[in-house]
C-alpha cells in the first residue's frame, strides 16, 4: 500500500505541476488491479483538495486498439470537476506536459446506472448527449509508458470540454465528425468507431465502475472514448470538434501569459 501511495503522489504532483516523471514500471510487471489502485489513489489526492467526482472516461474503445494492446476489454479513468474546461474558453498550456486532443461523444446521466445493463437500459438512464473533446496527456518522460502506467496515470485523462447537450433519442450510432485545429480539419471519423456504437461504451462504463464499487451516479458525465486518433496540440491553437446533428465544441490552448 505504501508503494501505491508513493506512486500516486508522484503522478499527482506531475499532473498539478505539468512536469514529466520517469517510468516506475518499465517492464509492465504491475497487474491491472494494482494500476487501478494507484489511479484511485491519484483521484483521492484531488478529492482531498476539494475536487468533486463528476464522472468517468473510457479508453481503448477501438477494437483494433484493444487487440494492439493485448486487451480483451476497454480501460477507464475518473473525471473530477477540476478537469472540466468551459466550452469556448482558453486553458493555460502550463497545465500539461505534452498534450493531445481527441473528439468524443459524452453522456450525462439522469439516474444511477450500475452493473451489467443492456443498451436500452443504459439509454434510459441518459439525460442528454453532447459533442465533446478530451485532452489527454502522459505524465511520463519522452511519452514512454507501459499499459499499467497508463492506467495508473488516470488513463492519460487531463481535461475535457462539453458542447451543447442534445436529445439522447437522436440516432447517434454513426454520426460523422471532425477534429479541427485553427479551423483546419485534422481528423475525420464517426461515432461508430466506439465499439460499433457509443452506447456499448456506456454499458462498459456501468459494468467497470460498479466492479470498482463506484457505480455511475445521477448527474455524472461519461466520456465514451476517442472517435479518431488524437492530435498533438500547441499553444496558440483553437481546437474544436464538429459533430453531425449535435453541433460543435472547442477551446483555445494559450501560452501561460495569455491564459484567461
Amino acid at each position: 500500500m505504501s508503494q501505491v501511495t508513493e506512486i500516486a503522489t508522484l503522478l499527482d504532483q506531475a499532473a498539478r505541476n505539468g512536469t514529466a516523471i520517469g517510468q516506475f514500471d518499465p517492464e509492465g510487471h504491475l497487474s491491472l488491479e494494482q494500476a487501478y489502485a494507484i489511479q484511485s489513489a491519484v483521484v483521492k489526492c484531488r478529492e482531498a483538495r476539494g475536487e468533486r467526482r463528476v464522472g468517468v472516461k473510457m479508453g481503448f474503445t477501438s477494437r483494433a486498439k484493444m487487440l494492439q494492446m493485448g486487451l480483451s476489454d476497454v480501460i477507464w479513468g475518473r473525471l473530477t470537476e477540476g478537469m472540466q474546461i468551459e466550452e469556448g474558453s482558453a486553458i493555460d498550456i502550463s497545465r500539461f506536459v505534452r498534450p493531445r486532443c481527441e473528439p468524443e461523444i459524452a453522456f450525462i446521466l439522469k439516474k444511477p446506472l450500475a452493473g451489467n445493463v443492456t443498451g436500452p437500459q443504459a439509454l434510459a438512464a441518459v439525460e442528454a448527449i453532447a459533442p465533446a473533446l478530451e485532452i489527454i496527456d502522459s505524465r511520463y518522460k519522452d511519452f514512454r509508458f507501459t499499459l499499467p502506467e497508463v492506467i495508473a496515470d488516470n488513463a492519460s485523462s487531463s481535461g475535457f470540454v462539453i458542447g451543447p447537450w442534445c436529445d439522447p433519442h437522436i440516432d447517434f450510432s454513426n454520426l460523422g465528425l471532425t477534429l479541427n485545429i485553427n479551423g483546419r480539419v485534422m481528423q475525420v471519423g464517426s461515432t461508430a468507431a466506439l465499439l460499433g456504437h457509443p452506447l456499448r461504451s456506456l454499458v462498459a462504463a456501468a459494468r467497470l465502475a460498479a466492479e470498482a464499487n463506484e457505480p455511475l451516479q445521477e448527474g455524472w458525465i461519461v466520456m465514451a472514448g476517442g472517435a479518431t486518433s488524437a492530435d498533438w496540440i500547441e499553444a496558440g491553437q483553437y481546437i474544436s470538434v464538429d459533430m453531425e446533428r449535435l453541433g460543435s465544441a472547442g477551446f483555445r490552448l494559450s501560452p501561460s501569459s495569455d491564459a484567461e
